[in-house]
């Protein structure tokens, strides 16, 4: 009796035509900037007519806004996990620095549209909810580092804006010049800025 072939496992869904023109509108307002790219510069990154971007979508604005949205959807949901966990207050910032670096890594160009064109997308009616999350942002770093004080971890006379401001300064920046498959993983970067951050650079007395 002849062996039942084995039923062969099914390929993962290939992207979408939508996701596919995403990620190339992504990749153009990352490099060029969201105001020097055209349609006509999408559509021809997807070798397609402009007109037919249109079929997907209404303008270059609703693309970034989909591209925003769904990146800092998900990105906070990850910080609301790591505010609602059991772990210790250092263990909770770290996490927080390596999700930063995380999400650099695996979304670099919508980190890098957010970081270059915010200002001028939030001054947009539509982009209004990008001064919130910037809000929301503050809000959990804050929260973070009174975490760290309170429980003696951070120390008690740390100005807690300037530290958060300097946590957000040295590591989104890191996306202009970090790259996927560079002389460092980006896992060994936010080891780096953790020691810098947290122990220091001068040598032990």
């Amino acid at each position: 009796m002849a062996a039942t072939p084995a039923t062969p496992k099914p390929e993962p869904d290939a992207p979408s035509r939508r996701e596919e023109l995403l990620r190339i509108a992504a990749r153009l307002f990352a490099e060029k900037g969201f105001k020097n790219t055209t349609v006509r510069d999408i559509a021809d990154a997807a070798g397609i007519l402009s007109g037919s971007l249109y079929h997907h979508f209404d303008s270059k604005e609703s693309m970034v806004d989909e591209i925003l949205r769904s990146f800092q959807d998900e990105l906070f949901a990850a910080y609301d996990e790591i505010l609602a966990s059991p772990d210790d207050a250092r263990t909770k910032l770290e996490r927080a620095v390596r999700l930063s670096f995380d999400a650099i890594h695996e979304h670099g160009p919508e980190v890098a549209i957010f970081q270059n064109d915010a200002d001028h997308l939030g001054a947009l009616e539509r982009f209004g909810y990008l001064a919130e999350r910037n809000a929301q942002s503050r809000a959990v770093w804050l929260t973070l580092l009174q975490e760290g004080v309170d429980t003696g971890v951070l120390r008690a006379d740390l100005d807690l804006t300037l530290t958060y401001r300097f946590i957000r300064d040295t590591v989104w920046v890191a996306v202009r010049w970090y790259r996927p498959g560079g002389q460092h993983a980006h896992t060994e970067i936010a080891d780096q800025y953790l020691t810098i951050l947290l122990d220091g650079i001068s040598a032990p007395a």
